[in-house]
């Protein structure tokens, strides 16, 4: 997409729509018991989630806020294990983490809301080194495999395996953060790894690194989460969230070179890597619907078969109480703000 500019900024045309109250219903602006506004926001940035970055990169979020009285606190996050660990200890307030991972949360006991849709990403793939001698999954069998256990990759992983006809156990699994991960199988230490964006990327081209197995729909979508408490009590603010990150959305698919630097510098990559991965990266869907709940409800089964919640639990409906789609449809489905080509 060609370069284009705003007349006026989207960020204060977008945000400067949404003074405090301004979605609110009669029935809220009547309820004098609604919580005010927090003195601090805290919000998770992650070099999986483009959009976080280019938000914290330009402050819009802040400048939106400022009005209340509400500061802006942002905490790095490794992975959507880190992210959704944040939340749940209460860290946070929002969490960007992979729609998968989200669904596994809550059918846990973690009572999550999936407010928002950042990305639809191929972030994961299983990778292994340049000269491995490796060529399918079914390989992969008594091999070491590094992954980040409660992440979109690990669950990547188990689905890959089962589609080969294996299964967890008849790997290695090497428990590692994403960076670790990434280590481990440039030195040697485990024959595959299960890889993030931008450390696949970058593996792939700073190391020869291949990717042995790939499939689009076995990665689930970026997603921004809040806990179920912090919905109900600030929807106002959470509308002025959404708000903020449909303004970062609109600039990184307006400026993708930009948005390719921005990242490169915030994760130190080469810029050539930053590329890669938002090659794989879609900005077109952010709405939560439909189309997210049936590829939430697809991975169910591994769910279940590996374990990873208690038995009997219906996690085709925990996905439909997961997803959210009512705040970001009152702010999505406003008029689109003029834009004007330099």
């Amino acid at each position: 997409m060609g370069h284009s500019t705003w007349r006026r900024s989207l960020a204060v045309a977008l945000l400067a729509s949404l003074p405090i109250g301004a979605y609110n219903s009669p029935a809220q602006a009547a309820d004098a018991t609604a919580p005010a506004p927090p003195k601090e926001l805290r919000l998770d940035y992650a070099y999986y989630a483009p959009t976080s970055l280019v938000l914290k990169h330009f402050g819009w979020l802040e400048k939106s806020l400022k009005p209340q009285g509400t500061q802006v606190r942002w905490v790095f996050s490794q992975g959507s294990n880190r992210s959704l660990e944040y939340l749940n200890a209460g860290s946070t307030d929002f969490a960007s983490t992979a729609g998968l991972a989200a669904v596994l949360s809550r059918a846990n006991g973690s009572p999550l809301k999936t407010v928002y849709i950042a990305s639809r990403p191929e972030w994961t793939a299983l990778v292994v080194p340049k000269d491995s001698p490796l060529k399918s999954v079914a390989d992969l069998k008594g091999k070491k495999i590094a992954a980040t256990k409660g992440t979109d990759p690990y669950l990547f992983l188990l689905r890959s395996l089962q589609q080969a006809g294996l299964d967890k156990n008849d790997v290695e699994i090497v428990h590692l953060q994403h960076p670790d991960g990434r280590a481990a199988l440039e030195q040697g230490r485990v024959d595959a790894w299960a890889g993030l964006d931008p450390h696949m990327a970058a593996s792939e081209r700073q190391a020869g690194s291949r990717l042995l197995y790939r499939n689009v729909d076995f990665n689930s979508y970026g997603v921004l989460s809040v806990t179920e408490k912090f919905e109900k009590e600030q929807p106002q603010l959470i509308k002025q969230v959404i708000a903020a990150y449909e303004e970062a959305r609109q600039w990184a698919v307006a400026h993708p070179e930009e948005t390719a630097k921005l990242l490169a510098e915030e994760a130190k990559l080469p810029l050539e890597v930053a590329k890669l991965q938002l090659s794989r990266t879609d900005f077109s869907k952010p709405l939560p619907g439909a189309e997210q709940v049936a590829a939430l409800k697809a991975a169910a089964p591994i769910l279940l078969e590996e374990q990873l919640v208690r038995p009997g639990t219906d996690v085709t409906a925990v996905v439909d109480q997961l997803i959210a789609p009512q705040l970001a449809g009152e702010v999505i489905g406003k008029p689109a703000v003029a834009r004007a080509e330099q």
